[in-house]
């Protein structure tokens, strides 16, 4: 069978900043992005039905049979016995969510035109672990690091802890080969910890699970870490941080707090920046909304930092309870920004002006080359048709 992940759109929305370069199934939580644990579940590749702009670096397969799944839905058990029995004119759902559907290659080239019409439901019992908004990125990322954690360790034992370490729970502890870990405190009775290949926990750091460190991802020496937080591959993180995602590629190498977070690829957080993570005041915190273009309520008392991908602080900066950073912001200067800093921006607390498309890809490129990957065209492209699409609207 042929499985594509598609985007709703409201949903996809309410996620921006961060799905302005990837589609809905790419945004990491737990250990892996939810493109990954479907495949890792169905056994199967996965393509992607999206936003025309992202189609060449996430193109759509079509075949003459094919389940739609629904990009946003993280699979269980019993979400994934019923796709993989799915036939022709049936759906899988949850009340009035779609979670996947069969369809023809004919029937996707005019899915908008469907009709329900003699299409049979299948009911789940169970409400699926669901992805509408930024902020469930980090308050949902206990349960899907858990989830996780024993998809990938099932049947398996992990390697050895040295005896240098400072260990609790010890069974919840699972280390890939190759990862290094030495004169660390880890207390795995709060939540499992999960280190995997060509990682390193330097000296010092003491960690608190539910805890993910995900491939080729360091943490420096004598850093303090809160479940659940997940630091995605190839991040480097330091200083304090507590419930926060880091989704790949992106450094918060230096002391200072991110708490409550959520950090896509490519960023860099400079040494003393501070997230602000609860209001004086204690109330609820609003978050920008890129869909109702205002401030809207997160229904949390904890919330931090949104940061899209390519988005750089310079040293010592400060960040509102509930600030949201578009794509390639590049945020400098004393006192708190601003709680909501639109995509390509240049500035900070004294004024902000536009981010040179040129410049940023420039520095893109510079950035890539450190981690050994290469900013092609397609990836060019990608951000150019963000910046345009930006630059019609400061408020996206």
């Amino acid at each position: 069978m042929n499985y594509i992940l598609f985007d709703e759109s409201i949903v996809r929305t309410n996620l921006l900043p961060l799905t302005f370069v990837r589609p809905v199934a790419d945004i990491r939580i737990g250990i892996l992005t939810i493109r990954e644990k479907w495949e890792k579940r169905l056994k199967s590749k996965t393509s992607t039905l999206t936003d025309g702009y992202l189609s060449a670096k996430f193109p759509i397969v079509k075949e003459s049979n094919n389940v739609l799944i629904n990009g946003s839905i993280c699979p269980n058990d019993e979400i994934i016995a019923a796709v993989k029995t799915l036939k022709p004119n049936q759906t899988v759902v949850y009340n009035d969510t779609i979670i996947a559907l069969h369809v023809t290659e004919e029937e996707l080239d005019s899915i908008g035109d469907a009709s329900s019409e003699g299409i049979e439901e299948i009911k789940i019992s169970n409400a699926p672990l669901k992805i509408n908004h930024t902020w469930e990125i980090f308050s949902k990322n206990e349960m899907a690091l858990s989830d996780d954690f024993n998809l990938l360790t099932k049947g398996r034992k992990s390697q050895p802890l040295s005896d240098t370490n400072r260990v609790l729970g010890v069974e919840n502890i699972f280390v890939e080969k190759g990862a290094k870990v030495e004169f660390a405190i880890l207390n795995a009775t709060t939540g499992p910890i999960y280190i995997a290949k060509e990682t390193e926990i330097m000296e010092g750091a003491v960690i608190r699970g539910p805890f993910a460190l995900c491939e080729g991802a360091e943490v420096k020496m004598a850093a303090k870490i809160y479940g659940p937080t997940t630091v995605g591959p190839y991040c480097r993180v330091g200083g304090e941080i507590n419930n926060s995602v880091l989704f790949g590629y992106s450094n918060k190498a230096h002391d200072g707090f991110l708490g409550h977070s959520v950090i896509a690829e490519w960023c860099n957080l400079g040494a003393d920046t501070n997230t602000s993570n609860l209001k004086n005041t204690y109330d609820n915190v609003r978050l920008w909304s890129y869909g109702k273009q205002t401030f809207v309520n997160t229904h949390l008392q904890f919330c931090g930092l949104i940061m899209g991908d390519h988005s750089k602080c310079a040293i010592d900066t400060m960040f509102n309870t509930g600030t949201v950073v578009g794509v390639s912001a590049n945020i400098f200067g004393s006192g708190f920004q601003r709680n909501f800093i639109p995509s390509f921006t240049w500035g900070g607390t004294s004024g902000h002006t536009n981010y040179n498309i040129n410049k940023a890809m420039e520095v893109a490129e510079i950035v890539f080359r450190r981690r050994r990957r290469n900013f092609d065209e397609i990836e060019r492209d990608l951000l150019k048709n963000v910046y345009t699409i930006t630059l019609k609207n400061k408020f996206l």
